[in-house]
């Protein structure tokens, strides 16, 4: 998978993290990487770059990972409300993966991230692309991982119905 046109925004608020991302991004062929500290900067650098893939701390300070998520995804001025977002944690308990997933994530990695385990996300998002879908509630990717012919329940979508 060749990454050196994907314009890659790391957010996170460890320096030392940013690096280790950043170092794993470039070994992938990655040139275009930039950073944030925290939401806002983050926020600004996508209404300034056109920023392809965004990879998320969850743990930041005054907004954490699944806040930026939600204004991403919600607010009336964001500037790439489609943007892929991947989230990192080092506490990857049920809990998190949740919040984070009906934030609006496209794809969770806990910490400690192996390079491995971050290029299957990439190659996830890059190759095996998920709808969007949009309810009174819910903006993102669809949370649906795995069709279940079983399911007769209230919420069934009917095919084609998924915008």
């Amino acid at each position: 998978m060749g990454l050196e046109r994907v314009r890659f925004l790391i957010v996170d608020d460890n320096s030392h993290m940013i690096g280790i991302v950043k170092t794993i991004l470039r070994g992938f062929g990655a040139v275009h990487v930039f950073e944030a500290k925290d939401a806002t900067d983050a926020f600004f650098r996508l209404k300034n770059d056109a920023i392809d893939i965004c990879v998320v701390d969850y743990q930041m300070d005054v907004l954490d990972g699944v806040e930026f998520v939600q204004m991403v995804r919600n607010s009336s001025d964001s500037p790439n409300r489609y943007v892929p977002i991947i989230m990192l944690t080092a506490h990857s308990e049920r809990t998190r993966v949740t919040n984070a997933r009906d934030a609006g994530v496209n794809e969770f990695c806990a910490k400690p991230v192996t390079a491995t385990e971050l290029h299957r996300k990439i190659a996830a998002i890059v190759n095996h692309p998920r709808p969007f879908i949009k309810t009174t509630t819910y903006f993102g990717p669809d949370r649906r991982r795995r069709k279940d012919p079983q399911y007769k329940g209230p919420e069934r979508r009917q095919s084609g119905q998924v915008s």
